[in-house]
């Protein structure tokens, strides 16, 4: 693979989990559904594990607001083997600061996150 390859592969998860924290996104989870993998878990950074259908109840119901969107710093990623990237950065949503370590994974039908860590942070 390409140093190019890889760098379009990172671009793309990065992409997607931007759009991931997109309030008009996360408002329709049809729309958060072609991000996520069938498979995706979370480990939040309550320390609570999550699957689609609860994410799903969680980013409709306004976790993010148009009028305080999720600050996002610090943002990398490297390919961990072909189809997969692991992303890392840090969020602030509303004054909860968190270290985020999302991985995502091209299926058939793009890429899409299939694990998410937070880990709560000062």
């Amino acid at each position: 693979m390409t140093d190019d390859e890889r760098e379009r592969a990172v671009r793309a998860a990065v992409d997607g989990e931007m759009r991931l924290l997109d309030p008009e996104v996360r408002a329709v989870p049809a729309r958060v559904l072609e991000l996520l993998d069938p498979e995706f878990t979370e480990i939040g950074a309550s320390g609570r594990r999550w699957d689609v259908e609860p994410i799903l109840s969680v980013t409709s119901g306004g976790s993010v607001s148009p009028e305080s969107p999720v600050e996002v710093g610090e943002m990398s990623g490297v390919l961990l083997a072909p189809g997969t990237v692991h992303l890392t950065y840090f969020c602030d949503n509303q004054g909860r600061r968190a270290r985020r370590s999302p991985v995502w994974r091209l299926t058939e039908t793009g890429r899409r996150a299939y694990f998410h860590q937070g880990t709560p942070t000062d």
